[in-house]
């Protein structure tokens, strides 16, 4: 189940030794920059690895390093896959380009990748930033309105020099021809470059901090090899697009790695501390981890963690494989909103499992959990991705890889669904675009999110996920529809009540192993999963002790009951 970890060393370096529970925001953000860098030089990857997207490509977004650093593995995933797979798309005809690559590899320069606009979100063909060809051969680039402002990347310095990978509107001539990216220069990790201007947001509440920004350009100047292309207008402006940003598609795929970690942490987490925490008199003390209420928790967290490992490594499997663009973005798509879903409703019934240790920032989840919201987003959101998908699909634009075992109940619940949202397509065409649209649109990501587990259902099996815990992941799965396993599954609600409890029986004697077999204990850094790690954790608290004194029974002339009255009067 584990993982290659190149980064596995880290664990042991000052900084990520580091406590991090009193430094400041800004530090802390400082500090995050220091662990990417680390854990980017430590995989040691190569043009290839990035062009390629060879295993160690993959292995380094889903290293358990990052369940101690969700904003480290942001800043990496920004650094290799969309800066540094973009440029690199176009260098194997600019050697000149060369150069920088090199920078960006070693980590001696930082990458960043603006596309997205304050004003138009996932609407990115209507992005208003422009980059207009001078008669020098230059080109000015201008963010024309505050609209247009790049919506949220990390740009304002950190020591390292900053260079960003702009998708901007290239205008000739007074003709937009549709976009283009161009490599702009930031800042020099000190100042920010002439004209460009980075206003820094608020760090996000729950997540390891970054110092995100709204960045606006005015009137810079750009040298000609700072576009990525020609200046030749594209035939089509969409499917221009589509290809220059295509490593977003990588990046859906990637940021949903880092469910795997997550997974895992929260499997270990939940095992462990529902082992330690006991209850009952001292002669019958038991852990809460013998009560079912608990267990279920533990054991579907452990079963979605082995079923996504498995999805994970079938979809790159097909995402390298694919010929088709929209095919592998639709399996990017598909596994992203699978691994969302499962470790977002893991992480949330983990954390309430450890009751009030869940809600401290010290046991993890609470950042694990914001971090998968960023994740949900980062790269496309899961339901902008999920429309366009089953457009794709309703259109015939593309098909996905079908079911292996079309009779199994995942296999014909997604046709099902499927079937039915296409009658709804169909049966609403007659009312124009907008009324097909409103039929279909409430219903793409549950349909998606269908396709998802049939395709995590074949993956388990194919990967030789231990049988019990691919039952268990499919009574799970028969919960979310249960109406529709009823009435058309031929599932009883009775039966399906019966097929969990024989999943989780069957998975309960190896949860012990599989915990083990994840191995990602020395990563979680919570205290609540032994008690030397408590012990330790509580003794570096900030320790308040004085030697003031307070007699709350020297009333005076009034009776005891008037003055706790007064007392509990002032308090109101």
């Amino acid at each position: 189940m584990s993982t290659p970890r190149h980064a596995h060393h880290l664990l042991s370096s000052a900084f990520f030794k580091k406590s991090t529970f009193h430094m400041s925001e800004s530090d802390r953000a400082l500090l995050s920059h220091e662990r990417a860098r680390a854990i980017g030089l430590s995989y040691a990857l190569t043009i290839d690895d990035v062009l390629s997207l060879t295993p160690k490509f993959w292995h380094m977004h889903c290293d358990p390093i990052g369940l101690q650093d969700g904003a480290a593995m942001t800043l990496v995933t920004i650094q290799y896959n969309l800066t540094l797979g973009t440029i690199a798309r176009y260098a194997k005809h600019r050697p000149e380009l060369e150069p920088l690559l090199e920078e960006l590899l070693q980590y001696r320069t930082q990458g960043q990748f603006m596309l997205t606009e304050v004003g138009h979100g996932l609407d990115i063909t209507n992005i208003e930033t422009t980059a207009t060809l001078l008669p020098s051969g230059e080109f000015c680039l201008t963010s024309p309105t505050a609209s247009s402002a790049k919506f949220m990347p990390p740009s304002v310095p950190v020591g390292l020099p900053s260079v960003a990978v702009i998708i901007a509107k290239l205008v000739v001539n007074g003709e937009d021809r549709g976009h283009r990216p161009f490599i702009v220069a930031i800042n020099d990790g000190k100042s920010m470059c002439t004209g460009v201007q980075a206003k820094q947001l608020p760090f996000r509440d729950g997540s390891s901090p970054l110092f995100h920004s709204i960045a606006s350009f005015k009137n810079v100047r750009l040298p000609s090899a700072a576009l990525l292309g020609t200046l030749d207008k594209p035939k089509n402006v969409h499917e221009n697009l589509m290809e220059i940003i295509s490593r977003v598609s990588v990046g859906s795929l990637s940021v949903g790695c880092y469910a795997v970690p997550v997974l895992q942490g929260l499997a270990t987490i939940g095992t462990l501390y529902s082992l330690r925490r006991q209850v009952g008199p001292p002669s019958k003390r038991v852990p809460i981890l013998s009560f079912r209420t608990q267990k279920a928790v533990v054991l579907a967290t452990t079963a979605n963690a082995y079923v996504v490992g498995a999805f994970q490594r079938w979809a790159i499997e097909q995402f390298r494989d694919a010929r088709d663009r929209r095919v592998g973005r639709g399996i990017a798509t598909v596994f992203k909103a699978v691994a969302v879903q499962l470790s977002q409703e893991s992480v949330l019934a983990v954390s309430e499992r450890c009751g009030a240790q869940g809600l401290f920032a010290h046991n993890r989840m609470v950042a694990w959990h914001t971090t998968l919201r960023g994740a949900a987003i980062a790269e496309g959101d899961v339901l902008g991705l999920s429309i366009r998908l089953i457009s794709d699909l309703l259109l015939g634009r593309c098909n996905l890889p079908p079911p292996q075992d079309p009779t199994s109940l995942l296999a014909l619940h997604e046709a099902s669904l499927f079937d039915s949202l296409r009658a709804k397509f169909v049966s609403a065409l007659d009312g124009g675009p907008a009324s097909a649209a409103s039929a279909i649109l409430p219903y793409c990501q549950p349909t998606v999110e269908a396709i998802g587990h049939r395709m995590a259902y074949d993956a388990a099996r194919e990967h030789a996920v231990p049988a019990p815990l691919v039952d268990l992941f499919v009574a799970r799965c028969l919960e979310r529809d249960a109406a529709w396993y009823s009435e058309s599954g031929g599932v009883s609600r009775e039966e399906q009540r019966s097929r969990a409890s024989r999943a989780h029986d069957a998975a309960e004697p190896m949860l012990g192993a599989l915990v083990v077999e994840m191995d990602v204990g020395e990563y979680v850094g919570a205290p609540i999963v032994s008690d030397e790690r408590w012990a330790a954790f509580v003794d570096g608290l900030v320790v308040h002790e004085g030697n003031a004194q307070m007699d709350l029974f020297e009333t005076g002339d009034l009776s005891l009951g008037d003055a706790l009255k007064v007392l509990i009067g002032a308090r109101l």
